[in-house]
């Protein structure tokens, strides 16, 4: 305390002639429009520029939680989006309403292999989440897979880039549908057969998923055609697909469970033994 006081003394000119330039300026500023109106947006300059440096760093800690957000709201989106397109009727836009017939869980993958012949994506959630065998997985750009098994909180994936994978798929811009296999070559191809050689194909043509099974709805995207030849029997087109998911490099992915996947199978079963 002593020096404070020591200090005031030895500097008492100063901090008289500081106090009586500070006293001028506010009556000053206080007196004249323009004066004023200057200080104000010199003070808005600076106070503005100190928040926006804030809130850019806070945004920059929050990419995380961010991400997710915007990656759960994608889930509702394609929720939506699947319940509504294929039916237009009253009855089916009642069944939206309470939930619909597809839905979405959004999941993200701890673990991806696409090196081998028969790779397999681990995912952070799993039957505490409403995870179960045989829901397909997909990511913002296309199919990723379908669910082997599951744990309390963790589920495993056959991915796409699994030679054991067998998914109907079709042609967009018609009905001409095949099956989908992966010759384990390159993780960025997967090959299509069984498509008629009647039907009119073009590089560069999209392929989707055909909807002829209880595990994908029809409509989600799988990739391009990069090449195609007839087989040996010249019947049938062997159809290259470029994908357009980068199955290696994949964060976000969403499970989609067919609410009425076992009604369905229980009556194609039937029918099946029949």
């Amino acid at each position: 305390m002593q020096q404070i006081i020591n200090f005031i003394i030895r500097n008492k000119n100063f901090l008289l002639s500081l106090l009586l330039f500070s006293i001028s300026m506010v009556f000053t500023i206080q007196t004249h429009s323009y004066h004023k109106s200057k200080f104000i947006n010199s003070a808005n300059f600076l106070t503005g520029g100190v928040y926006n440096s804030i809130n850019n760093f806070t945004a920059y800690l929050n990419l995380k939680s961010q991400n997710q957000v915007l990656a759960e709201e994608n889930s509702r989106l394609k929720m939506l989006l699947f319940n509504s397109e294929n039916k237009k009727d009253s009855i089916y836009l009642d069944t939206v309403s309470y939930g619909g017939t597809y839905k979405f869980t959004l999941a993200n993958v701890i673990r991806n292999t696409y090196s081998g012949a028969n790779n397999v994506l681990l995912l952070n959630r799993g039957k505490n989440d409403g995870l179960k065998q045989d829901l397909g997985v997909i990511s913002s750009k296309g199919i990723v897979g379908i669910v082997d098994g599951t744990s309390k909180r963790y589920a495993t994936v056959i991915s796409v880039l699994n030679t054991v994978n067998k998914i109907s798929a079709q042609l967009k811009k018609t009905n001409h549908f095949g099956t989908l296999y992966w010759d384990a070559k390159s993780p960025y191809y997967i090959q299509l057969i069984d498509i008629p050689k009647i039907a009119p194909i073009v590089k560069g043509d999209t392929i989707i998923t055909s909807g002829r099974s209880s595990i994908f709805p029809k409509g989600i995207p799988i990739g391009v055609i990069n090449d195609f030849k007839l087989d040996a029997a010249e019947n049938y087109y062997e159809i290259n697909i470029k994908l357009f998911n980068d199955m290696t490099n994949l964060e976000h992915v969403y499970t989609i469970e067919n609410i009425d996947a076992d009604e369905i199978d229980r009556l194609l079963n039937a029918k099946a033994n029949e």
